[in-house]
């Protein structure tokens, strides 16, 4: 292979992995602009995963298992929002069982359960994709992937532009200033964990019917994690964090393919290279001037 086909094949590689990760993490960036750290982003995804294989196995389409998956991230959301909001338990310790939860009970249900495959279709766009290199990076997906045209900038527009959006920022930054003008501050902030759940599911459901077309235990491996270390990197914006998503799904990208195009790398490193730059990213680019000065901080007027 030419060097613009190598080239062309980890870009390609990056933009799939990457597209789980900007799916999640639109929604975890707004949840946290809400003053929610949202731990439970990874029950999110990998619940989505599963959701969306059983879901089309039972239907047998992939689009119904999509949508499956959204739902199922949409009630992990719920379960999360009203645990933390309502029964006034720490949000922290909530995202933590919910990861194990998730984790164990699809471990146990694809063991004991037979799931069929599917995939949802592909679509090639004409003349685009002739583009050398990133023709068939961009333009040749899987059709969920398009909707991130969509879900990107309403994401931007809830947040910057909707009074839904300020309110929920004044949430983020002063909650006791928020609810003196009669913001229901908690209330905002399980809005933000619906739309988190949401987007995640879908994060994971396109992992699970858009790459992969199958389920396997723990198939996230920590992507939930990532995704929060994203918008930490973004410094709380929709912008920057989508670079941290595609750099991480990049740096994913180079250790699946490298080996395959004759580099001689050590596997361990390569397996833990994701991981380490998000870490080494959280270190060097977190601005954290720039998070909400709530963020993580339990509203304490009442639980309602």
């Amino acid at each position: 292979m030419s060097v613009a086909d190598n080239i062309s094949t980890i870009l390609a590689s990056g933009a799939r992995l990457t597209v789980p990760l900007a799916f999640a993490a639109c929604g975890e960036y707004l949840a946290e602009r809400a003053g929610t750290v949202n731990i439970s982003v990874e029950a999110m995804m990998l619940g989505g995963a599963f959701g969306a294989v059983a879901g089309a196995s039972v239907t047998g389409s992939a689009t119904t298992g999509l949508v499956a998956g959204m739902l199922v991230g949409l009630l992990v959301g719920f379960v999360h929002g009203n645990l933390s909001h309502r029964a006034a338990v720490n949000t922290f310790v909530v995202g933590l069982v919910l990861n194990t939860l998730v984790l164990g009970l699809t471990s146990y249900l694809i063991v004991t359960g037979t799931f069929t495959g599917h995939q949802v279709g592909q679509v090639s766009v004409p003349v685009l994709r002739d583009i050398p290199i990133v023709g068939q990076v961009l333009f040749v997906e899987r059709w969920p992937v398009y909707l991130l045209i969509g879900v990107v900038p309403l994401t931007w527009w809830l947040v910057e532009r909707s009074r839904w959006g300020l309110e929920l920022r004044a949430v983020g930054e002063d909650p006791q200033a928020a609810d003196v003008t009669g913001i229901h501050v908690n209330a905002r902030r399980r809005q933000a964990l619906l739309w988190c759940g949401l987007l995640a599911g879908l994060g994971g459901a396109y992992l699970a019917v858009g790459e992969v077309g199958s389920f396997s235990q723990n198939m996230t491996a920590g992507r939930g994690f990532i995704v929060i270390a994203a918008v930490i990197f973004g410094a709380w914006r929709l912008g920057r964090t989508l670079l941290g998503c595609a750099l991480f799904g990049l740096a994913d990208a180079m250790r699946l393919a490298l080996p395959a195009l004759g580099f001689s790398l050590n596997s361990q490193l390569l397996i833990v290279a994701p991981y380490l730059l998000a870490l080494v990213a959280m270190l060097l680019f977190a601005a954290k001037d720039r998070e909400p000065r709530a963020l993580g901080k339990p509203f304490q007027r009442g639980i309602a």
